[in-house]
């Protein structure tokens, strides 16, 4: 098991822990950018109110209620859909390297959709989502193409602020379900680490 990794039993078994909960929604297109880049995948993330990217969800005490029923509680407040999360879609529990203690234990979950659910997800979150334009600025799809030169697509999403170890668990998860392959996530990173340390990001 990965450092800071923990078994969701061993996770809930923390004294004095709180517990984030997080879920990665994505589905299969078809879709073509420009009819000719194809998309492959829809992965939602959204903008949050401090400017940062993240993914749906925020704290679950597990006294008053159990880490999915929480969850799907906080996505029924961001995304304006209901979503009944199980113990399947659960990843992966982990120690929040990021946090200010090592107090706060991030449980990250995920949920294959159809290209319908999703669009009607981005469509609740926009106009009966009670957090939309307070907590949550907007949800994102994410680019999971490189354009040519390797600046715009994936490598230019991943050069951009992460709350907490969001970022982490988007590139694990990228691989983990197929979305790229390793080599692919690879160039992307290598191109996102060269834009940030170029003048205003790499713009021109």
């Amino acid at each position: 098991m990965a450092s800071g990794q923990l078994s969701r039993e061993e996770a809930l078994a923390c004294v004095g822990c709180r517990h984030a909960c997080h879920i990665l929604l994505y589905a299969d297109t078809e879709a073509q950018l420009f009819e000719e880049i194809p998309i492959r995948h829809i992965v939602l993330m959204q903008m949050r109110f401090d400017g940062l990217l993240g993914f749906p969800g925020g704290l679950v005490d597990p006294s008053e209620e159990s880490l999915e029923e929480g969850l799907s509680r906080e996505l029924w407040e961001e995304l304006g859909f209901s979503l009944s999360v199980t113990l399947e879609d659960h990843v992966s529990s982990c120690h929040n390297p990021s946090s200010s203690s090592s107090h706060l234990i991030t449980h990250f979950y995920a949920r294959r959709m159809e290209e319908k659910e999703i669009r009607e997800v981005e469509k609740a979150a926009a106009s009966t989502a009670t957090d939309h334009g307070h907590e949550v600025m907007g949800m994102v799809r994410l680019p999971l193409y490189t354009l040519k030169g390797g600046e715009g697509g994936l490598p230019s999403f991943l050069s951009h602020s992460f709350i907490g170890n969001s970022r982490s668990q988007l590139e694990d998860s990228l691989v983990r379900f197929g979305l790229v392959t390793p080599e692919e996530l690879q160039t992307a990173l290598t191109h996102a680490e060269q834009r940030r340390k170029q003048p205003w990001g790499g713009a021109a």
